[in-house]
């Protein structure tokens, strides 16, 4: 089973989340088990304060070093990274971070049993969250968001849909888009013919190696023209 742990200032965010569709099913079968953490749980002082002006001047705030590294050391039992199980993996979100992949999300889902996000908030974290407790820095696209809880879902449900058992058919994964390095081929359903377009002949002539060869092509043709960086 694989255990997440997210790590955040608005909990609340994730009430209803993991409540529809794979992820339900997922969690309903037992292979994950996902629980969102209010960071200010452990700061030490009267209001809760969990960030600060940051060093050199500048617009904004940081999240402060001490409530996250105090999460962590509770959610792992460890107080330092060489410390963790070899299957525990500490995300921190964060624009900074190398771009989440297909590829990443199957590297997460066989190598972690637990798997921590840590939430950015404001201008950003303490860069020493990052050097001492992450074993990963993440960033879910070129863009920037308000913080990293839509990050965090993000990556879960990627993660998450690739663990053994949380598709009804296994080999879903294999055949979209990413899973080859280009995009999915195009899909088709009834009626055959909508305003005006109709559904490819070759697709339904029943003939399999046809179809085959067909969606190939097509598959490239999509990734050239939506996604040529993948073709490199």
């Amino acid at each position: 089973m694989l255990r997440c742990d997210i790590i955040t200032i608005f909990p609340e965010f994730f009430t209803q989340a993991f409540d529809y569709g794979i992820m339900r099913r997922a969690r309903a079968a037992g292979l994950v088990e996902m629980q969102a953490h209010d960071l200010r749980r452990w700061t030490s002082d009267k209001h809760h304060v969990v960030d600060d002006r940051p060093f050199g001047g500048g617009e904004g705030m940081v999240l402060k070093p001490e409530p996250i590294f105090a999460a962590v050391r509770e959610l792992t039992g460890c107080s330092t990274r060489e410390a963790y199980s070899p299957r525990t993996r500490v995300v921190l979100l964060s624009p900074q971070g190398r771009v989440f992949t297909q590829e990443v999300a199957q590297d997460l889902s066989r190598s972690a049993a637990q798997l921590i996000l840590i939430c950015g908030r404001y201008e950003g974290v303490d860069e020493r969250v990052g050097e001492a407790l992450a074993t990963d820095e993440i960033s879910i696209g070129d863009y920037v968001l308000s913080g990293g809880e839509p990050a965090a879902v993000v990556v879960i449900d990627a993660v998450v849909r690739l663990l053994p058992g949380a598709l009804g058919n296994e080999t879903s994964t294999t055949n979209e888009s990413f899973s080859a390095g280009g995009l999915d081929h195009p899909q088709y359903t009834r009626p055959t013919e909508f305003a005006g377009m109709s559904v490819p002949e070759v697709l339904l002539t029943g003939n399999h190696g046809e179809i085959a060869r067909w969606r190939r092509e097509a598959a490239l043709r999509k990734t050239e023209k939506n996604r040529p960086d993948l073709l490199k």
